[in-house]
């Protein structure tokens, strides 16, 4: 993983989840993913058009990828302030973004959020299996004082074989945890991003993530 190398223009989307969590504090607060065993070798298809998928009483749904995930109640949505922060939409797309609380309202506890995104693998020079991904947002988060809970490991969602990386970092008396969760799904890395103050809340979001819907065509 140390000697893949990435192109210029994929630098923002490996610090998206790290800007997020910038983001999530409670004006305190940051955490990223990283990375435990490997994952299988699968050649990446080319990348085909995605549906942005929509959200529908409180759920969010993507034909597309074949997910689902409830959003908690009251929570924020800043996909598209996010999406516009990208620097090069065509290669990177964010699914949805929200959080517990508004980014910029200052809090006692910390912002917990979910970030879901698709990356074309083809900006990627190396990347062959989803573990790859977490190496460079490893190195990315420890330099920015993040440590690495858990090295990348195969993980379920249901019937889906995802891999998951976990880190977390002191905020003042605080603890922000970050799990991201990686899938290479038709020519795109799809990446599910969850941050909060508490690896029991993180297991909290990451249950309201499903899979099983029909693929869109």
């Amino acid at each position: 993983m140390g000697g893949m190398r990435f192109r210029s223009a994929c630098i923002f989307s490996l610090a998206m989840s790290l800007m997020l969590a910038t983001h999530a504090g409670a004006r305190q607060s940051a955490g990223d993913s990283s990375s435990k065993p490997k994952a299988k070798h699968t050649p990446a298809p080319a990348a085909v058009v995605i549906d942005r998928g929509s959200v529908i009483e409180g759920i969010y749904r993507n034909p597309s990828f074949g997910f689902s995930y409830k959003i908690p109640f009251g929570w924020v949505q800043r996909t598209d302030q996010m999406q516009e922060d990208s620097n090069d939409s065509a290669k990177t797309r964010v699914l949805l973004s929200v959080f517990e609380r508004p980014p910029e309202a200052t809090g006692d506890t910390i912002n917990s959020a979910v970030v879901i995104a698709a990356e074309k693998t083809s900006s990627y020079s190396g990347l062959k299996t989803a573990a790859d991904y977490f190496g460079p947002l490893a190195e990315l988060a420890t330099a920015r004082g993040f440590k690495v809970v858990n090295e990348p490991y195969e993980f379920s969602v249901g019937t889906m074989q995802l891999v998951r990386g976990d880190l977390s970092k002191p905020r003042g008396s605080l603890t922000m945890h970050q799990t991201s969760l990686v899938v290479l799904k038709k020519g795109y890395v799809v990446s599910f991003t969850f941050i909060a103050g508490s690896e029991d809340e993180v297991g909290q979001l990451i249950e309201k993530l499903s899979f099983g819907m029909k693929p869109g065509h």
